[in-house]
């Protein structure tokens, strides 16, 4: 570990691969923001993002085996984690009759705490270089990571193959490590 309570990528995995406890609260106190982020610009209900949050976090902890540093970044995993979590709550069953039911009832009031309106703040702290993106891939980055959109979904919705999807993606995702390396 390094001064002041910070550690390397690959100090994190190690630590957390032997499942030391301070190391999954520096996760959680610095990286559940961001996280948090990815999930109220999907789910948009404060109270299903923090319940979703912690199962995110429940399943970094309980999973942390099936990270594999060679596929990608522990930042990129969680995303990709939480975000597929959030994704899957809102496609449950459970979810959709909550939902129905509450609509049905006229029970909810159209409340939404404005702190957590997704356009208020910067999800995950990549707007302004993802705006530096090509059109194309600026595009095919916001459906998917900012409105949860699976590539086969991004397909249908700009009616372009799905290898160009994929490719894309993969180009977008390479630019932003680029322009992440280089601020």
């Amino acid at each position: 570990m390094t001064g002041n309570n910070k550690y390397t990528e690959e100090e994190l995995v190690s630590l957390l691969r032997q499942k030391d406890q301070h190391a999954f609260s520096y996760l959680y106190d610095n990286y559940s923001g961001a996280l948090n982020g990815v999930i109220v610009r999907l789910v948009n209900d404060v109270q299903l993002s923090e319940d979703v949050l912690q199962e995110a976090f429940t399943r970094i902890w309980n999973n942390f085996g099936q990270y594999d540093s060679s596929k990608g970044r522990l930042f990129t995993w969680m995303i990709n984690l939480t975000r597929n979590l959030a994704i899957d709550t809102l496609r449950s069953k459970g979810y959709r009759k909550q939902q129905q039911i509450l609509r049905d009832e006229n029970s909810v009031s159209s409340y939404h705490d404005k702190s957590y309106a997704p356009d208020k703040f910067d999800s995950i702290g990549l707007q302004k270089q993802v705006a530096q993106l090509k059109p194309e891939q600026k595009t095919i980055i916001d459906l998917a990571y900012f409105n949860g959109f699976t590539q086969e979904e991004i397909s249908r919705e700009l009616g372009i193959p799905l290898g160009t999807v994929k490719t894309r993606m993969r180009s977008a995702i390479i630019e932003l490590r680029k322009l992440l390396d280089n601020s």
